[in-house]
């Protein structure tokens, strides 16, 4: 039994747990042929695509702090008529490769639709109609993000960690809510007042207790 929330790696072996004919299934099992993630990066990747891609289809995504890009492909495999996706991070691990090439071979319509771009997250230019998405972007990265995504009017999901008290702004709430909690809540209204229409969901906790979703679009 693979526990959801774990951060040891998966392996080729563990492909046994994932054993049905669903999406997520087939994933799980590409995963841990590439053997390059823990299980907890693999649930909190479908589980925030799961959400995002209720409320928006289509568009290019960016995955921003995207880590192995995982997320970049689930967001194409749950919805087909995104063109293509980019994965960006400063940093690439250098067997995302793996992880991107076994998930191609098990999808082909994935095939030159999927690109990593190791660059600072600001050299990036984001379109209206992108989808932009991010899974634990550390601190004020996330800041960051939802700065980019509102400056071009793009619909944003991100799922915040790492919340940096001294850097982030609490809005003064912190007398009746944990910090982290109400850098999320200031993050959202500073979204409503810039005029995007803004919704609040979880991932399951036992996945993570970094669980807030905060997702938002330009009325």
């Amino acid at each position: 039994m693979v526990r959801r929330g774990s951060k040891s790696r998966l392996t080729p072996k563990q492909a046994e747990n994932f054993t049905g004919d669903t999406l997520f299934d087939r994933i799980a099992r590409a995963v841990c042929r590439a053997g390059t993630l823990p299980a907890k990066e693999l649930f909190e990747a479908w589980e925030t695509a799961r959400r995002v891609r209720r409320r928006y289809r289509g568009g290019r995504v960016l995955d921003l702090a995207c880590g192995h890009g995982l997320l970049a492909h689930v967001m194409l495999l749950l919805d087909d008529t995104s063109p293509c996706a980019v994965a960006v991070d400063t940093a690439i691990p250098k067997n995302a490769s793996i992880l991107s090439q076994i998930l191609i071979d098990t999808w082909p319509r994935l095939a030159e639709r999927i690109e990593y771009r190791q660059a600072p997250l600001e050299s990036i230019h984001v379109r209206q109609d992108d989808r932009v998405v991010s899974v634990h972007a550390c601190g004020t990265l996330t800041d960051q993000i939802i700065h980019m995504a509102m400056a071009a009017g793009a619909a944003v999901a991100v799922l915040p960690c790492c919340h940096d008290l001294g850097r982030s702004d609490t809005g003064g709430l912190t007398g009746w809510m944990d910090g982290p909690l109400a850098v999320d809540a200031v993050r959202a209204l500073k979204m409503r007042a810039g005029g995007y229409s803004v919704t609040t969901a979880r991932i399951p906790a036992d996945i993570t207790p970094k669980n807030r979703l905060l997702m938002g679009h330009q009325e």
